[in-house]
């Protein structure tokens, strides 16, 4: 079994359009297994009872943003290993440095293709 057959991903966005690109380019990537959370604390909530591989998160949100969200799954045991991408439209070398400090996986500026998408991924997870 493929790695895209197994691959649970949860993608955070604030943005209804935002979520809806970013879960369409998993889908043409082969990646079904997708569930979504529209804010960083909501999305802690949800990995807690449930991690999943990988999280890919907006980073300006409300209630907590994608460092945030990366700050406290690297806090918590059962989530601090999971893989993590950040996505922003307008990053600055502060975001991305925090974002390494903190444990970042990845990161992809939006706006994105599908094969951006599967380029980012493949660098943290291997060979979809």
């Amino acid at each position: 079994m493929a790695l895209r057959q197994k691959l649970q991903i949860m993608v955070v966005d604030d943005m209804s359009t935002s979520r809806g690109l970013i879960i369409q380019a998993l889908e043409e990537l082969g990646i079904m297994h997708n569930d979504y959370c529209r804010n960083g604390k909501d999305a802690f909530r949800a990995i807690s009872a449930r991690p999943v591989h990988l999280v890919i998160s907006d980073y300006n949100m409300p209630e907590l943003n994608g460092l945030e969200l990366l700050k406290s799954l690297r806090s918590f045991a059962p989530t601090q290993r999971i893989a993590f991408i950040l996505i922003s439209g307008s990053p600055t070398q502060e975001i991305l440095d925090a974002g390494r400090a903190l444990g970042m996986n990845n990161f992809l500026k939006k706006p994105f293709t599908t094969a951006q998408m599967r380029q980012c991924i493949e660098t943290v997870v291997g060979r979809l």
